[in-house]
C-alpha cells in the first residue's frame, strides 16, 4: 500500500459505542464506495492510499456493500485492511444483492454509477438464503473471517420479504458469532422506523435524511432508535455534494439530482452563518448530525487520500453552540434541541 500523505489529522475522536457487542469506533466512518470505481475509476497509484489516510486520521468504522462496483470495493477494502490489527477495526457490509457472473461482453456498469466491467449482475434476494450466501460471499471478497455489522440493503421494494428472511437470518449468523451487530441502510427513514419496531436490530444507517438540508429522520426514525436503544449512522451527510464546499455553486448536486435555487439558497444561507462564527460548511455538515444523542456516527466518503484526511478532520473543531442557535432562530434546521449524548 502506498505510504499517507504528510499533514493527516490526528485520531477525530473518542470511541463511542456503534451497534452492540462491544462494538465502538470514533464517530467519523469511511463510506467505501468509492473504492468501487463510484463514477470514476481510481488506479493503482490512487486507491492503495485512501484507507491509510483514513486510518492516520483516526477512521476506524468502513462501510462497504457488494453493490458498490460489483464486489470491487470490498476487495479493495479487504486488501487495504489486511496489514491492520483486526481488533481495532469496524467493517460493515450490506445484504440483499447477490452478485451472478455473466459474460461482460465489453460492457461496463456505468449505467449504475460505476466504471468496472459488467462481470456479474445484481439479484435483489432478501430471503434467509439469500443472505446466507451474500454474508459467504462478501467474507471471501473481504478476506474476513466475520463481519462487524451487516445492514439490510435498500429493501424498499421488498419490506415483507426482508422482515420474513433477511432479518431472522441475520439474527441467527449474529448468535453464531458470524455477525456482531445487524440492521439495515436505506435513503429513507419511515422504513428504518419500522424495522426498529419490529424487529431486534441493532444499528440503522440513514442516508440523506439526517442533514443539515433533510431532517426528515427527526420525525420517525431518531426518536425511536434513541428510546429502543438502537444506534443511528447518518451517511450521505453533504447530500450529494452541496453541503461539501464552504461556497455551494449554482449547479450544484442535492440528493443526486441538481439542487433547486431554494436548496442552493439555504446552504448558503447556512454557510454564511458559519464563516461569521469562524467555522465552514462542511464542519456543520459533519457534525449536525451528531447532535441527535441516536446517532454514534457519521459516514463519509471520499477518492482521494486528500478527500478523506480532510474528511477526517471535519469533527476536529466542535462547531459552538451559538452557531446551532442562530440557525435555529433563522428557521435553517429544527428548533428542537436535542440532549447532549
Amino acid at each position: 500500500m502506498s505510504s499517507v500523505v504528510s499533514g493527516v489529522a490526528q485520531p477525530v475522536a473518542q470511541s463511542v459505542a456503534i451497534g452492540r457487542g462491544g462494538l465502538a469506533a470514533p464517530p467519523v466512518g469511511y463510506g467505501a464506495a468509492a473504492l468501487g470505481n463510484l463514477y470514476q475509476a481510481l488506479g493503482d497509484d490512487e486507491w492503495p492510499g485512501i484507507v491509510p489516510a483514513a486510518w492516520a486520521g483516526g477512521i476506524r468504522y468502513f462501510d462497504v456493500a457488494p453493490h458498490y462496483g460489483l464486489g470491487l470495493a470490498e476487495r479493495r477494502l479487504g486488501d487495504s485492511l489486511r496489514q491492520l490489527p483486526r481488533d481495532e477495526y469496524i467493517v460493515s457490509t450490506k445484504v440483499g444483492r447477490l452478485l451472478v457472473p455473466q459474460d461482460a461482453a465489453g460492457r461496463t456498469d456505468v449505467d449504475n454509477l460505476f466504471d468496472v466491467p459488467a462481470d456479474h449482475r445484481r439479484v435483489q434476494d432478501y430471503s434467509r438464503d439469500g443472505v446466507l450466501r451474500s454474508i459467504e460471499q462478501s467474507l471471501e471478497r473481504l478476506g474476513l473471517d466475520r463481519i462487524d455489522i451487516a445492514l439490510v440493503h435498500d429493501p424498499d421494494a421488498h419490506e415483507r420479504e426482508a422482515l420474513e428472511g433477511a432479518f431472522p437470518a441475520l439474527s441467527e449468523l449474529r448468535d453464531q458469532g458470524v455477525i456482531t451487530s445487524f440492521g439495515a441502510g436505506m435513503n429513507q427513514s419511515a422504513m428504518l422506523a419500522r424495522f426498529v419496531r419490529e424487529t431486534d436490530a441493532d444499528v440503522m444507517m440513514v442516508a440523506g435524511r439526517w442533514t443539515l438540508l433533510d431532517q426528515s429522520a427527526a420525525d420517525d426514525l431518531l426518536p425511536l432508535a434513541h428510546e429502543h436503544d438502537v444506534t443511528v449512522l447518518a451517511a450521505a451527510v453533504f447530500n450529494s455534494g452541496i453541503l461539501a464546499t464552504d461556497a455551494p455553486a449554482q449547479d450544484a448536486l442535492f440528493d443526486y439530482g441538481p439542487a433547486e435555487l431554494p436548496v442552493v439558497e439555504r446552504a448558503r444561507s447556512i454557510a454564511r452563518i458559519a464563516r461569521r462564527h469562524g467555522s465552514s460548511l462542511p464542519e456543520l455538515a459533519a457534525q449536525y448530525p451528531l447532535t441527535h444523542p441516536a446517532v454514534a456516527a457519521v459516514v463519509m466518503g471520499g477518492a482521494s487520500a486528500e478527500q478523506v484526511s480532510r474528511n477526517s478532520r471535519l469533527v476536529a473543531r466542535p462547531v459552538a453552540a451559538e452557531v446551532w442557535d442562530e440557525l435555529r432562530e433563522h428557521g435553517l434546521i429544527s428548533r428542537e434541541r436535542h440532549p447532549v449524548r
